[in-house]
């Protein structure tokens, strides 16, 4: 299973680094002051708003931008009103880099995300470090106990927690963890298979006192209205943005009809 592979190769590079530099990082993580620019508030604004994924390949699709200027991309997303940036850190499968998101949360005015296969402390405490604003938890990947554990050490260190989820009885493990940002994933992360209707389906499964975002498989202007009309707070798109040659025209496209 392509998930196992992914969750593998996320522990094999944690564990690759020594302890005692790991929890140096979080006591790093822990007394850094700098302010970061808020996700939440982000998702706070009236309207469907739009998360822009800077990805250089999945398992699933391969290499999808050769030519790969992260920055330019970044702030291509930005000139046309993006209102944050997802980048992919995983390096073996998606050919991301923590570098990459470094370099782009210092370059941008907007809220940035940490979207990889988050297995440890140090992870979160390393994209805290790197300026993010926020970082992916998915809750198909780690216990109970584990999901809690760093959703509060998400907050702690002034990140917030994108808790991603793909059934009903996920959405209740997140909110029981503390979840306040939900993310319903479209993808069926055991076999990378996406089918758009998901987020729709279970949306009303999320709390009201959580913000959703609805990911992956959203291609047109026709699905944003409906994400918008379900009571979506955001979308985040990658692959759509990422094939576009014109990447402020792609989001222009994405947004006819809906604010954000």
């Amino acid at each position: 299973m392509i998930l196992d592979q992914l969750v593998q190769a996320s522990q094999q590079r944690v564990q690759k680094v020594p302890v005692r530099e790991r929890v140096k990082c979080i006591q790093q993580a822990r007394k850094m002051t700098t302010p970061v620019l808020s996700f939440e508030a982000m998702l706070a604004q009236p309207g469907l708003q739009l998360i822009g994924e800077v990805k250089r390949a999945s398992p699933s699709k391969g290499l999808i931008a050769a030519e790969f200027d992260y920055l330019q991309i970044a702030q291509d997303y930005v000139a046309a009103g993006i209102d944050a940036i997802s980048v992919l850190t995983e390096p073996r499968y998606f050919k991301g880099q923590l570098s990459y998101l470094q370099a782009i949360a210092q370059t941008v005015s907007v809220p940035t995300l940490r979207k990889d296969f988050i297995v440890a402390a140090s992870q979160i405490a390393s994209a805290r470090i790197a300026g993010a604003s926020a970082v992916l938890l998915i809750v198909a990947i780690l216990t109970p106990v584990q999901l809690q554990a760093f959703i509060t050490l998400a907050h702690e260190l002034n990140l917030s927690a994108l808790v991603e989820v793909h059934t009903t009885a996920e959405i209740k493990q997140a909110v029981a963890a503390g979840a306040r940002i939900i993310g319903i994933n479209n993808r069926n992360l055991k076999d990378f298979s996406v089918n758009f209707a998901t987020s729709c389906q279970l949306r009303q499964a999320v709390p009201a006192e959580c913000y959703v975002v609805a990911e992956s498989g959203i291609q047109t202007a026709t699905q944003a209205q409906q994400l918008a009309a379900a009571g979506f707070d955001a979308m985040l798109v990658g692959e759509t943005l990422m094939r576009a040659p014109d990447k402020g025209q792609a989001v222009m496209q994405l947004r006819a009809g809906v604010r954000g």
